[in-house]
């Protein structure tokens, strides 16, 4: 297949175009600094800003036809709601959820004409749950997972497949390059909540980003694919408490099981 995965520089991205490589697929590894993607094993690359309908129009335009487009290039988005800078909540829905829409937009034309077509949308555990500090991501994810189910409905009808990746932790973990800090009465949540990857993973730590890459490849390559798929133990074990839990269940068992005291 002739794939084109955004936010390919590092972490998911960069996993995800070596898996799908290694596999047999023609990958177009895209990213706002192409100098970034230098000795990845992509067939093509492309400079793609997402929040910018201009640099998607010409990216795709280079990249000419595809059979599947892997929605990966986010941002954080990681302080207090309280005081979080309404700009940078607006930057963070342009990249993580808007940008995978107009990416649907720019190809759904043309696959549906032809019959054929996978959307594989990177989301999170926090596309299900919300999480301190953590608003404006969950709330991106949260949206992307609901306009995610909608275009499985309406271009499933076409031959289009859309699939919705939810990863829990992974290694090495996204950039914190605009982080909030906010209002110092929020100095405790910020200790608590920063240690609760450790728990979470476990002992033996985060996961390397392949185990996503190679999540990805399989949606690609298995029709029958569900629309969701969880990637981690930590996600298949936070989700299904979430799926099997009333909220206040859910929450007094992830406080006992985190050390919350917030």
């Amino acid at each position: 297949m002739r794939v084109l995965v955004t936010g390919a520089a590092r972490a998911i991205g960069r996993a995800t175009v070596e898996v799908l490589a290694a596999r047999g697929h023609e990958v177009v590894a895209t990213a706002r600094d192409v100098t970034l993607l230098a000795g990845l094993p992509a067939a093509h690359v492309l400079a793609l800003d997402v929040g910018d309908p201009e640099s998607v129009r010409a990216a795709l335009s280079a990249a000419g036809e595809l059979d599947a487009v892997v929605n990966n290039a986010g941002l954080t988005g990681y302080g207090p709601l309280e005081t979080y800078p309404l700009d940078s909540f607006a930057r963070v829905l342009e990249v993580n959820t808007i940008g995978p829409l107009r990416m649907a937009q720019a190809v759904a034309p043309s696959w549906r004409e032809r019959g054929s077509g996978v959307l594989v949308n990177i989301s999170s555990v926090q596309g299900k749950i919300g999480t301190p500090l953590e608003g404006a991501y969950a709330a991106s994810k949260h949206a992307l997972e609901a306009l995610s189910e909608t275009l499985h409905f309406e271009l499933g009808h076409f031959g289009i497949r859309v699939v919705i990746v939810e990863p829990g932790y992974i290694a090495p973990g996204m950039k914190h390059a605009d982080d909030h800090e906010g209002p110092a009465v929020y100095a405790d949540l910020h200790a608590q909540w920063g240690g609760t990857v450790a728990t979470l993973t476990g002992p033996e730590g985060r996961p390397g980003p392949e185990v996503v890459g190679a999540a990805v490849a399989d949606a690609l390559e298995d029709p029958s694919t569900p629309l969701r798929v969880e990637v981690g133990k930590d996600a298949a074990l936070v989700l299904q408490l979430r799926r099997s839990l009333g909220d206040v269940e859910f929450e007094a068992t992830m406080r006992e099981a985190l050390g919350l005291t917030w």
